[in-house]
Protein backbone atom coordinates (compact mmCIF):
# COMPACT_ATOMS: atom_id res chain seq x y z
CA UNK A 1 0.00 0.00 0.00
CA UNK A 2 1.13 3.54 -0.77
CA UNK A 3 0.51 6.57 1.34
CA UNK A 4 1.64 10.15 1.48
CA UNK A 5 1.49 13.03 3.48
CA UNK A 6 2.08 16.44 3.39
CA UNK A 7 2.81 18.85 6.05
CA UNK A 8 5.31 22.32 6.07
CA UNK A 9 6.68 20.93 9.65
CA UNK A 10 9.77 18.53 8.60
CA UNK A 11 9.65 17.46 12.77
CA UNK A 12 6.13 16.96 13.12
CA UNK A 13 6.40 15.09 9.54
CA UNK A 14 9.13 12.64 10.77
CA UNK A 15 6.71 12.10 14.13
CA UNK A 16 3.71 10.76 11.90
CA UNK A 17 6.01 8.40 9.71
CA UNK A 18 6.70 6.92 12.69
CA UNK A 19 3.37 6.63 14.48
CA UNK A 20 2.67 5.17 10.10
CA UNK A 21 5.53 2.71 9.89
CA UNK A 22 4.49 1.72 13.31
CA UNK A 23 0.85 0.75 12.89
CA UNK A 24 0.96 0.33 9.25
CA UNK A 25 4.94 -1.21 8.79
CA UNK A 26 4.80 -2.78 4.83
CA UNK A 27 3.17 0.51 3.91
CA UNK A 28 5.35 2.80 1.30
CA UNK A 29 5.15 6.73 2.46
CA UNK A 30 6.54 9.73 0.27
CA UNK A 31 6.06 13.02 2.38
CA UNK A 32 6.01 17.11 0.68
CA UNK A 33 6.26 20.08 2.85
CA UNK A 34 4.18 22.01 0.17
CA UNK A 35 0.62 21.79 -1.42
CA UNK A 36 0.99 22.03 -4.84
CA UNK A 37 3.74 19.28 -4.70
CA UNK A 38 1.85 17.03 -3.34
CA UNK A 39 -1.10 17.52 -5.75
CA UNK A 40 0.31 17.27 -8.58
CA UNK A 41 2.18 13.68 -7.14
CA UNK A 42 -1.23 12.42 -6.28
CA UNK A 43 -2.74 13.16 -9.26
CA UNK A 44 0.30 10.90 -11.12
CA UNK A 45 0.50 8.38 -8.70
CA UNK A 46 -2.93 7.84 -6.90
CA UNK A 47 -1.71 6.58 -3.39
CA UNK A 48 -4.77 5.14 -1.43
CA UNK A 49 -4.01 7.26 0.84
CA UNK A 50 -3.07 11.29 1.46
CA UNK A 51 -2.71 13.02 4.77
CA UNK A 52 -2.68 16.54 4.42
CA UNK A 53 -2.28 19.73 6.71
CA UNK A 54 -4.43 22.70 5.74
CA UNK A 55 -2.17 25.44 6.54
CA UNK A 56 1.05 24.62 3.55
CA UNK A 57 2.82 27.06 1.52
CA UNK A 58 1.85 27.69 -2.31
CA UNK A 59 -1.45 25.57 -2.11
CA UNK A 60 -3.36 24.82 1.40
CA UNK A 61 -4.98 21.27 2.02
CA UNK A 62 -8.17 22.25 1.50
CA UNK A 63 -7.98 23.42 -1.97
CA UNK A 64 -6.06 20.16 -2.39
CA UNK A 65 -8.46 17.68 -1.10
CA UNK A 66 -10.84 19.39 -3.22
CA UNK A 67 -8.68 18.81 -6.72
CA UNK A 68 -7.85 15.23 -5.49
CA UNK A 69 -11.75 14.90 -5.04
CA UNK A 70 -12.71 15.54 -8.90
CA UNK A 71 -9.66 14.30 -9.93
CA UNK A 72 -8.59 11.15 -8.00
CA UNK A 73 -9.62 7.97 -6.28
CA UNK A 74 -6.69 8.82 -3.60
CA UNK A 75 -8.65 9.38 0.20
CA UNK A 76 -7.86 12.27 1.73
CA UNK A 77 -7.01 13.14 5.70
CA UNK A 78 -7.04 16.51 6.80
CA UNK A 79 -4.62 16.49 10.12
CA UNK A 80 -4.80 19.82 11.07
CA UNK A 81 -4.60 21.93 14.54
CA UNK A 82 -8.04 23.19 13.83
CA UNK A 83 -10.35 21.85 16.24
CA UNK A 84 -13.29 23.29 14.80
CA UNK A 85 -16.36 22.65 13.65
CA UNK A 86 -16.73 25.20 11.10
CA UNK A 87 -12.90 24.32 9.14
CA UNK A 88 -13.98 20.86 9.38
CA UNK A 89 -17.77 21.23 7.35
CA UNK A 90 -15.16 22.97 4.62
CA UNK A 91 -12.97 19.99 4.69
CA UNK A 92 -16.00 17.91 4.24
CA UNK A 93 -17.24 19.98 1.49
CA UNK A 94 -13.99 19.36 -0.03
CA UNK A 95 -14.53 15.70 0.01
CA UNK A 96 -12.13 14.93 2.88
CA UNK A 97 -12.91 11.11 3.57
CA UNK A 98 -11.21 11.99 7.65
CA UNK A 99 -10.97 14.82 10.05
CA UNK A 100 -8.13 15.02 12.76
CA UNK A 101 -6.84 17.39 15.37
CA UNK A 102 -2.95 17.04 15.57
CA UNK A 103 -2.94 17.19 19.50
CA UNK A 104 -4.79 13.85 19.53
CA UNK A 105 -2.99 12.28 16.24
CA UNK A 106 -1.03 9.58 17.97
CA UNK A 107 -4.36 8.06 20.19
CA UNK A 108 -6.52 8.41 16.47
CA UNK A 109 -4.66 7.69 13.70
CA UNK A 110 -4.41 4.47 13.07
CA UNK A 111 -8.01 4.27 13.85
CA UNK A 112 -8.94 7.08 11.16
CA UNK A 113 -6.82 5.09 8.63
CA UNK A 114 -8.28 1.63 9.08
CA UNK A 115 -11.99 3.25 9.09
CA UNK A 116 -11.23 5.31 5.89
CA UNK A 117 -9.48 2.26 4.07
CA UNK A 118 -12.91 0.13 4.88
CA UNK A 119 -15.14 2.67 3.02
CA UNK A 120 -16.40 4.59 5.87
CA UNK A 121 -15.74 7.80 7.06
CA UNK A 122 -13.75 9.55 10.36
CA UNK A 123 -13.94 12.64 12.77
CA UNK A 124 -12.33 13.26 15.85
CA UNK A 125 -13.50 12.51 18.66
CA UNK A 126 -13.28 15.85 20.18
CA UNK A 127 -15.86 17.23 17.34
CA UNK A 128 -18.03 14.34 16.88
CA UNK A 129 -20.21 15.28 19.92
CA UNK A 130 -20.05 19.22 19.28
CA UNK A 131 -23.39 20.67 19.15
CA UNK A 132 -22.29 23.44 16.53
CA UNK A 133 -21.00 20.57 14.14
CA UNK A 134 -24.53 19.44 14.61
CA UNK A 135 -25.91 22.72 13.59
CA UNK A 136 -23.56 22.87 10.33
CA UNK A 137 -24.71 19.25 9.48
CA UNK A 138 -28.27 20.73 9.46
CA UNK A 139 -27.56 23.91 7.65
CA UNK A 140 -25.75 21.54 5.14
CA UNK A 141 -28.33 19.03 4.41
CA UNK A 142 -31.10 22.03 4.52
CA UNK A 143 -29.04 23.18 1.46
CA UNK A 144 -28.50 20.27 -0.35
CA UNK A 145 -32.15 19.66 -0.16
CA UNK A 146 -32.63 23.05 -1.55
CA UNK A 147 -30.15 22.08 -4.25
CA UNK A 148 -31.93 18.84 -4.92
CA UNK A 149 -35.08 21.00 -6.12
CA UNK A 150 -32.89 22.61 -8.90
CA UNK A 151 -32.92 21.27 -12.36
CA UNK A 152 -29.78 20.22 -14.00
CA UNK A 153 -29.84 23.02 -16.37
CA UNK A 154 -30.43 25.52 -12.73
CA UNK A 155 -28.14 23.66 -10.94
CA UNK A 156 -25.01 24.03 -14.32
CA UNK A 157 -26.51 28.08 -14.06
CA UNK A 158 -26.05 28.73 -10.03
CA UNK A 159 -22.33 27.03 -10.18
CA UNK A 160 -21.44 29.40 -12.88
CA UNK A 161 -23.17 32.22 -10.82
CA UNK A 162 -20.83 31.03 -8.58
CA UNK A 163 -18.20 31.04 -10.17
CA UNK A 164 -18.54 34.81 -10.60
CA UNK A 165 -19.65 34.64 -14.45
CA UNK A 166 -22.21 36.92 -15.63
CA UNK A 167 -25.42 35.98 -17.26
CA UNK A 168 -24.56 36.72 -20.71
CA UNK A 169 -21.16 34.93 -20.61
CA UNK A 170 -23.84 32.01 -18.76
CA UNK A 171 -26.24 32.12 -21.76
CA UNK A 172 -22.75 31.48 -24.35
CA UNK A 173 -21.79 28.59 -22.00
CA UNK A 174 -24.77 27.13 -22.10
CA UNK A 175 -25.89 27.52 -25.58
CA UNK A 176 -29.16 29.61 -24.57
CA UNK A 177 -30.23 33.12 -24.70
CA UNK A 178 -29.49 35.66 -21.80
CA UNK A 179 -33.47 36.12 -21.61
CA UNK A 180 -33.25 32.07 -20.90
CA UNK A 181 -30.44 32.72 -18.39
CA UNK A 182 -32.38 35.68 -16.83
CA UNK A 183 -35.52 32.83 -16.01
CA UNK A 184 -33.16 30.03 -14.65
CA UNK A 185 -31.98 32.67 -12.43
CA UNK A 186 -35.79 33.82 -11.53
CA UNK A 187 -36.62 29.82 -11.04
CA UNK A 188 -33.88 29.00 -8.87
CA UNK A 189 -34.51 32.07 -6.68
CA UNK A 190 -38.31 31.16 -6.23
CA UNK A 191 -36.52 27.24 -5.34
CA UNK A 192 -34.32 28.78 -2.76
CA UNK A 193 -36.52 31.32 -1.42
CA UNK A 194 -34.51 34.60 -2.24
CA UNK A 195 -35.29 37.59 -3.63
CA UNK A 196 -34.14 37.77 -6.87
CA UNK A 197 -33.31 41.62 -6.01
CA UNK A 198 -29.91 43.35 -5.09
CA UNK A 199 -27.41 40.22 -5.95
CA UNK A 200 -28.93 37.79 -3.09
CA UNK A 201 -28.79 35.03 -5.36
CA UNK A 202 -24.72 36.03 -6.09
CA UNK A 203 -24.75 36.67 -2.18
CA UNK A 204 -26.22 33.12 -1.61
CA UNK A 205 -23.90 30.91 -3.81
CA UNK A 206 -20.54 32.98 -2.36
CA UNK A 207 -21.58 31.65 0.97
CA UNK A 208 -22.45 28.35 0.14
CA UNK A 209 -19.73 27.90 -2.86
CA UNK A 210 -17.91 24.82 -0.84
CA UNK A 211 -21.09 23.26 -0.83
CA UNK A 212 -22.51 23.65 -4.29
CA UNK A 213 -18.92 22.76 -6.15
CA UNK A 214 -19.04 19.53 -4.36
CA UNK A 215 -22.82 19.10 -4.68
CA UNK A 216 -23.35 16.37 -7.47
CA UNK A 217 -25.71 17.14 -10.04
CA UNK A 218 -29.07 14.94 -9.47
CA UNK A 219 -31.18 13.80 -12.86
CA UNK A 220 -34.46 15.27 -12.54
Amino acid sequence: MHFVIADDHPIFRGGLISLLKTDFPDVTIHEFSDGQSVENYILTEEPALAILDIDMPEKNGLDVCLHVNQSSSTRVIILTMYNDAEMLRKAKANGACGYLVKDNTSDELSVCIKTILNGEKYIAKSLQNSKLLQEIERKYDEIHLKLSSLSQTELKTLKLVSQKYASKEIAELLFVSPKSVENYRSRICKKLMLDARNNSLLIWVLDHKEIIEDYEEQEN
